[in-house]
């Protein structure tokens, strides 16, 4: 699909560029349409581009030698992904795939890193992105070896608004744990009074106490 100018301005990282900057990135992009369950790229797939998703939600996996997934972020638009084993030069670390239907902005990277790398804006706002990436991946790390499952839970519902609206063997994958360990200590915080059920999910009653069980 043709990129538009709007499609440019919309992306933050872009929205400081002059009308000829803007015109010479159209020239290296293309916009493209994706179904959901669609795979964006596979792990070991070489990256030849920047990728930045437009519109909708992409889940990046593994496949452990039990053949299960397991996720290791979700991504939604606006947003940078992969951009490390890009700029790095070497294959991408996991496998991705559209949760939904969805909309990316790919752009030639080899041009873009030519004619773009050198403005500041640009180069501060994938600084940015990744520094983001670092510290979501540090989070990882210690929610899933510093903290017993019970904690877990407690500290991701705390930190991310929607959790709780998840079906439970989504947010299950994201806290690497069985949806029946899941459905076990939401019952428990529900009979605590830590969480109610509320139609087909849940809603935070008590947070100071949840916190107390990870800080």
């Amino acid at each position: 699909m043709v990129v538009t100018i709007n499609d440019l301005k919309n992306v933050s990282f872009f929205n400081k560029l002059d009308e000829h900057d803007i015109k010479s990135l159209i020239a290296i992009s293309k916009k493209r349409v994706f179904s959901k369950n669609e795979i964006l790229f596979y792990e070991k797939e070489i990256p030849k581009n920047l990728i930045i998703i437009l519109d909708g939600t992409v889940k990046v996996y593994k496949i452990n030698p039990k053949n299960n997934e397991i996720i290791l972020h979700r991504f939604k638009g606006i947003n940078f992904i992969a951009e490390m084993a890009t700029f790095e030069s070497i294959p991408y670390p996991a496998s991705s795939a559209f949760e939904t239907d969805g909309v990316i902005l790919e752009i030639d990277f080899k041009e873009f890193k030519e004619k773009f790398l050198c403005n500041k804006d640009i180069a501060l706002a994938i600084f940015k992105s990744l520094t983001h990436k670092i510290k979501y991946l540090d989070n990882v790390i210690n929610l899933n070896i510093v903290l017993d499952s019970t904690a877990r839970v407690a500290k991701y519902i705390c930190e991310n608004q929607d959790a709780l609206e998840m079906k439970n063997n989504q947010l299950s994958q994201y806290l690497h744990m069985t949806p029946e360990t899941l459905s076990r200590i939401l019952k428990r915080f529900t009979k605590l009074g830590f969480v109610k059920k509320e139609d087909y999910s849940y809603i935070i009653v008590d947070k100071e106490a949840l916190t107390i069980l990870y800080e």
